[in-house]
């Protein structure tokens, strides 16, 4: 494939949905393979309320109004990017907004277009009778094994996961991966802007500068990433290391004005993408592809997981309509 070509300057006036496609910057490694007035609810999903109001973080307030590409701005920290190699993307379309919109308590609603899980995701097995048992974050999954995936503050979000099953355990909780255009426009918060926070990186926000457990147990890696394959990099014990991921929503100051907390390091978050698009980056890289919400990795198929990957889930709000 041939390298994309930079993009000139006078493209950063772009809307934040005009988006490029990036590749993985690291070394390449083995692949694993919604006469009186009358209101009439829509059925509402069985395993959250529904609310219109963003839990916790009461004190939230709106970013500054930014003109459109500006520096700081998610337009402008794609644009500026230019990929080493350019890859597909299926980037989806952001839903029409819909009055009376609202999301589970466990989701932020995004300008009434749609919901956002407020925490990366941990997954519960399922068993046949209906019991759940939470799964090891640092495992894993079984493809034999049937999952949930949940978003709660305090717990350690799921590594080690593939775009495919990351997709089957949000649909086993009624909800969606998110679209790749869906993640970035919800990343940057109201104003749109380059991280969840504001226009520029402040170092300790977010979980973005840990230490490689690839280093500290596999020292050959400064080798070269070709010298270890897909049962290093899903070694359990990489993710148990200190300086690696931190407990949903522990970083509270990586957080935008939706209430959406960790879309900048942690864990890369799978999109649905069926070509195979993570964003956001980890706790180790939140620039080599692209700045904070622009951040993207699109070198491994939909199968790939290692013990960076992970993801939130994405779903469809509830209406209210009222009918004369």
């Amino acid at each position: 494939m041939l390298p994309r070509p930079l993009l000139p300057l006078a493209l950063v006036a772009l809307a934040a949905t005009a988006l490029v496609a990036d590749a993985d910057a690291r070394p390449p490694v083995v692949r694993v393979l919604a006469p009186m007035a009358v209101t009439v609810k829509r059925p509402v999903r069985p395993h959250a309320k529904p609310s219109k109001k963003t839990p916790k973080k009461a004190n939230l307030r709106r970013g500054p109004k930014l003109a459109p590409g500006s520096r700081g701005t998610l337009a402008w920290a794609i644009a500026s990017h230019a990929p080493k190699v350019h890859a597909p993307v299926a980037e989806g379309a952001l839903p029409a907004a819909l009055a009376g919109a609202s999301c589970p308590d466990d989701m932020a609603n995004v300008d009434d277009r749609y919901c956002v899980d407020l925490f990366e995701a941990s997954l519960v097995e399922m068993a046949a009778d209906g019991t759940t048992t939470p799964w090891p974050a640092v495992q894993t999954p079984d493809p034999a094994r049937t999952y949930r995936a949940e978003s709660a503050e305090g717990v350690v979000p799921q590594a080690y996961i593939s775009g495919a099953q990351a997709a089957a355990a949000c649909g086993a909780a009624s909800k969606r991966l998110c679209q790749p255009v869906e993640w970035r426009h919800a990343c940057g918060g109201s104003a749109k802007t380059t991280y969840p926070y504001g226009t520029v990186h402040a170092a300790g926000k977010c979980n973005d500068r840990g230490k490689s457990p690839m280093l500290a147990l596999y020292p050959q890696v400064a080798q070269g990433f070709h010298v270890v394959g897909a049962t290093e990099m899903n070694d359990p014990r990489l993710d148990q290391l200190p300086g690696t991921v931190a407990k949903a929503g522990e970083f509270a100051d990586c957080v935008n004005d939706f209430g959406i907390h960790d879309m900048v390091g942690n864990l890369h978050e799978w999109t649905a993408d069926p070509n195979g698009t993570f964003q956001g980056g980890y706790y180790l890289d939140t620039s080599q592809n692209g700045d904070g919400c622009s951040y993207r990795t699109a070198a491994h198929d939909f199968a790939y997981h290692d013990y960076s990957t992970g993801f939130r889930c994405c779903a469809d709000p509830s209406v209210e309509d009222a009918a004369e």
